[in-house]
């Protein structure tokens, strides 16, 4: 759940959307920022709506071994191998099934998921994790930071309280900085990057299209949520410093590709609509059988990893990279206003 506040403030009522609840005290008016800030349901409640979290969607090759398999909203990813898959995310606790399902539709397994991994732990990206490793007892490994909340279902978070919890799950393999994950030809590195939340984790994997090796990075933990504070009465201590080193550490990463955990970050419809010209993301693909499909040649697998070119190859803004100097700005805001941290308007 990182950056929603101005695509929540300025579209939501606009359109016509209305949260249960909460939402109701406010016909026709606008959420302001700071009543983002303060009621977490209405701020989850549009979110979920809005940004279309619970709806199913196509999934779809992206690269090698990748394949997306999330909703429309929240990015969901399947690593298939001969000796098994790696999911990354979950999304909201309804997008199980649907999860299950667009597996299924690519032609392999659920249940041949060994290992799941995740970017933090808020409810949008760990929600289904209880309920897929018990429909198919998959390892889950966690980022140390993250492994009480993940156990707890996010009770007690430093923003949200109790009010966003999810069916709680056991953690299996506790990850530290630098820590691996690898199964088949797939290697992932896991990197401490918090702030977002205490153990947000930036992924970054190697794999391997039609014999060339691609550096594939998740980056996560950059993204200021409404309420979040820095300086003044920070949210928990050491938040500041900890936007600072992610940012910083985000900044260095030069992948072939950007992935993400939120679907608008690299407009995966965009790259769905994207002309013939520049590759094809391809949706179901019969019999597919991890790194690589007999389905696909060379050439296009060449033209479709064009698509996913990264920023420092592709004219494109980042979503969550040049955002270094915004944490020094909001800590001299915190300072000499309120505390509250706000989103400024993309550049």
């Amino acid at each position: 759940m990182r950056g929603l506040v101005l695509r929540l403030v300025g579209v939501v009522f606009v359109c016509g959307l209305a949260a249960p609840g909460t939402a109701q005290n406010l016909p026709g008016v606008r959420p302001t920022e700071e009543q983002l800030a303060s009621d977490n349901k209405l701020f989850l409640s549009l979110a979920r709506m809005k940004l279309m979290w619970e709806e199913p969607a196509e999934p779809a090759h992206i690269v090698g071994p990748i394949y997306f398999v999330g909703t429309k909203g929240l990015g969901v990813f399947l690593f298939a191998t001969p000796e098994g898959h790696i999911l990354m995310n979950t999304g909201m606790p309804s997008s199980g099934s649907m999860i299950v399902d667009s597996i299924r539709k690519l032609g392999f397994k659920p249940e041949d998921i060994k290992i799941m991994i995740n970017g933090h732990a808020h409810i949008d990206h760990a929600g289904a994790f209880a309920y897929l490793k018990e429909q198919f007892g998959s390892e889950l490994a966690v980022m140390k930071d993250d492994v009480p909340a993940m156990e707890s279902g996010d009770k007690g978070d430093f923003k949200y309280g109790d009010d966003l919890v999810y069916p709680a799950v056991k953690v299996d393999r506790i990850l530290r900085d630098g820590d691996r994950v690898k199964l088949g030809e797939v290697l992932l590195t896991a990197y401490h990057t918090p702030g977002h939340t205490r153990g947000s984790t930036t992924w970054i994997a190697n794999v391997v299209d039609n014999g060339k090796t691609y550096v594939v990075a998740f980056p996560d933990g950059a993204g200021f949520n409404p309420g979040y504070r820095l300086a003044k009465n920070p949210s928990y201590p050491g938040i500041a410093d900890d936007y600072r080193r992610t940012h910083y550490r985000l900044e260095m990463l030069k992948p072939d590709i950007w992935l993400a955990q939120h679907n608008e970050y690299y407009d995966l419809e965009g790259k769905r609509s994207a002309p013939r010209s520049k590759g094809l993301m391809r949706g179901s693909i019969p019999k597919a059988t991890g790194v690589g499909s007999q389905a696909r040649n060379a050439r296009s697998k060449t033209r479709s990893t064009r698509r996913w070119a990264s920023p420092h190859r592709q004219r494109a803004r980042p979503t969550d990279l040049d955002l270094y100097r915004l944490v020094r700005r909001r800590q001299r805001d915190d300072r000499q206003g309120g505390g509250v941290s706000r989103r400024e308007p993309d550049r």
